[in-house]
């Protein structure tokens, strides 16, 4: 009679935990955590609004999380909100968003309930004044009273890792319309300079480059530099084409550098960017 009756708790908790396993899955824990020791963030740029067309993944309306219906904004135009911002880290990091993207705590991120994907957002912190502009590409949070899920580099940015949660002001940017606004600031960047040649990799004569991605299409590899060149003055961004059978492959690099400790941060700055894994190539 013992051995039956731990059988059936041991079946109960099994079905209890499947149970709470489809019906949230990682939205149905609380507790999320940043990294193991504090990263400094605070040269990771804004995001920059651009015009993207809807994501296949996460705009179905409505959709349904632990039991509640929530439905998608056909147009983010004119959306302006306040409530409670929290933040998520590495609870999600490296897993999948809504619209398919992997999340990366280290990028100017976001989840919302109901404004399409992906789309941007300025965020403020109506307690010191400090702003945010992320890329909405995720949902949530499905946490009552809360009204947008911040990556762990816009928390803090917005100083609110300590509190867990802030009083903000949402609003929604045309990227269009911002784009038009902003050619002035953008013409404006530094062009990427040569780093010097003593970054070069001395022991084997031969200059090194960090392969950030290699992309299918030429125009995503010159966003990729655009993104990239004001967060690492210094070193030249370079796209390189690689000839395949049925395709073309277009490699964006960073470099000439070195091995030393110098090129850990440099990883890790780029992988801030949301452009995880780069490797070394000659």
């Amino acid at each position: 009679m013992k051995r039956v009756t731990l059988n059936l708790l041991a079946l109960t908790i099994a079905v209890f935990l499947v149970g709470c396993s489809s019906s949230g899955g990682r939205y149905a824990v609380e507790q999320d955590y940043g990294p193991s020791r504090k990263v400094d963030v605070s040269n990771v740029p804004d995001a920059v609004p651009r015009v993207e067309p809807k994501s296949r993944g996460g705009n179905k309306s409505p959709y349904t999380v632990l039991g509640k219906r929530y439905y998608v904004m056909p147009s983010s135009v004119g959306y302006k909100a306040r409530g409670v911002a929290s933040w998520y880290g590495k609870k999600f990091h490296g897993h999948k968003t809504s619209n398919g993207e992997t999340y990366n705590m280290y990028a100017m991120s976001a989840a919302h309930k109901s404004l399409p994907l992906p789309g941007y957002v300025q965020v403020t912190n109506l307690t010191n004044g400090k702003k945010v502009i992320v890329r909405v590409n995720d949902r949530g949070p499905f946490h009552g009273g809360r009204i947008i899920d911040l990556s762990y580099a816009a928390a803090s940015k917005l100083d609110m890792l300590g509190s867990g949660t802030a009083k903000v002001e949402v609003e929604a940017i045309d990227p269009a319309s911002w784009s038009s606004s902003s050619k002035g600031i953008v013409r404006a960047l530094p062009a990427p300079v040569a780093a010097p040649a003593s970054i070069s990799d001395e022991s084997s004569g031969a200059p090194r480059y960090l392969q950030v991605g290699a992309f299918s299409l030429e125009s995503t590899a010159s966003e990729a530099i655009n993104q990239l060149q004001t967060m690492l003055p210094g070193y030249q961004l370079r796209i390189v084409p690689l000839a395949l059978k049925d395709r073309t492959l277009y490699r964006v690099q960073v470099g000439p550098v070195q091995l030393n400790a110098n090129l850990a941060e440099l990883v890790s700055r780029i992988e801030a960017a949301g452009y995880l894994r780069p490797h070394l190539v000659d």
